[in-house]
């Protein structure tokens, strides 16, 4: 383990009791740390997402360029991304079809030159629809730009004209819809990876004495853009993500049941499962549904919200015998996993017994320790303490 996993520094072992006997379990820094060390094109916000460093170590520890990478919690993409970044094959599922909207268009980048171009065919006026109540979130003409948008997508889509470009454009917008600073579309608002309630943006304007300004929302997307295509320096660079990109295979519906990827056909999986009684993503995105034009009603009805140990477990286990079934002898199966229940509860725990009555040798366990800094303190999540920020990484190779 830790020839294939150096921790950066000092480390520390200890071992996990399982019925194979006792495993390593490897405590210690495994990526540098800072807010922005990954590819720029991963800076779109998406809560209870992990950093690229996380699927970045195990890619390169265990796969081999032209692999197959799969994560079946994609929520924003970022091992597929990553994956893509490296030369392998990217296969991402997610219940969500915003998973897809937000991935798809950053594996197959388009040039800023045809983004911009696009924008100045888009009207910046709607006719308001009587739908949902905004204006606590958006000056008047900046929500009459944002159902501008959502107006020339679906004609776009209609028309059979939708292409790469409107996808781009898309996704920059989900990302921009609501957040902390004037590089968003709303006034000010928290968490930024998410849409607060109106009642609640309500209760934040009346606080800070605040009422929505205008905001250029075309000018915002081209910003936006400029910054997530920052780390390209070639046009080599761009080609390369594109012909891994072209590869990818992107799906929606339960982990539980994935018939379009073909038995042992996976090297490496990644990924991070829905957090018992910790988030709720529908409620989450709830606007980006709706600018989206997602149905919410049939996305929430497939997503696991367990609120008890027993039936998250129930639900996990049907995810692993699929994932079993995908991956390939002797692929490896990594999970990052959570504290629940206020620390009273490691999901490790939890997961240990399922793998191993289905088809997994465990070969430990890393625990990535940092600060945390910046929004989780806000919302009540400290260093290493309780929530959803500690870096715990349950790792399965299939028998």
């Amino acid at each position: 383990m830790l020839k294939r996993f150096p921790p950066r520094g000092a480390f520390e072992i200890d071992e996990l009791e399982t019925k194979s006997g006792p495993l390593p379990r490897i405590i210690g820094e495994f990526w540098a740390p800072g807010q922005r060390n990954g590819h720029s094109l991963h800076e779109i916000s998406y809560r209870a997402c992990y950093k690229p460093e996380l699927p970045a170590l195990f890619i390169e520890a265990l796969t081999q360029p032209g692999d197959a990478v799969y994560d079946p919690f994609g929520g924003r993409g970022t091992t597929a991304l990553e994956a893509a970044l490296r030369g392998r094959r990217p296969i991402s599922n997610d219940v969500n079809p915003l998973s897809e909207m937000l991935l798809r268009p950053r594996l197959t980048p388009p040039a800023f030159d045809e983004i911009a171009h696009r924008l100045t065919k888009i009207p910046r006026h709607s006719r308001k629809i009587v739908d949902l109540d905004l204006s606590m979130f958006f000056h008047i003409q900046t929500e009459s730009e944002i159902r501008a948008l959502r107006v020339w997508f679906k004609s776009r889509r209609d028309s059979g004209a939708f292409d790469a470009v409107d996808a781009w454009i898309r996704m920059v917008a989900l990302n921009r819809l609501t957040g902390h600073s004037a590089g968003f579309f709303s006034i000010y608002s928290l968490p930024p990876n998410q849409a607060m309630p109106a009642k609640k943006q309500l209760a934040i304007n009346q606080l800070r004495d605040q009422v929505p300004p205008y905001r250029d929302t075309h000018a915002l997307i081209r910003k936006k853009t400029k910054a997530l295509l920052r780390d390209f320096t070639s046009p080599e660079a761009v080609s390369a993500l594109h012909v891994a990109g072209k590869l990818a295979s992107l799906h929606c519906g339960s982990a539980e049941h994935t018939p379009d990827i073909p038995s042992e056909s996976v090297d490496l999986v990644v990924t991070s499962p829905p957090f018992l009684d910790v988030v709720q993503y529908h409620t989450d995105n709830w606007m980006r549904n709706w600018f989206a034009a997602i149905d919410e009603s049939s996305v929430e009805a497939t997503f696991i919200y367990e609120r008890t140990v027993e039936g998250w477990c129930r639900r996990i286990e049907e995810t692993f015998k699929e994932i079993h079934r995908v991956m390939k002898p002797g692929a490896w199966f990594v999970m990052e996993v959570g504290e629940i229940k206020k620390a009273t509860l490691n999901m490790e725990d939890l997961l240990l017994p399922i793998g191993e009555a289905h088809g997994f040798h465990l070969q430990g366990a890393l625990i990535h320790t940092q600060a945390f800094t910046k929004t989780a303190h806000i919302w009540g999540v400290g260093n290493n303490e309780k929530g959803t920020n500690s870096q715990r990484m349950v790792l399965f190779q299939k028998r």
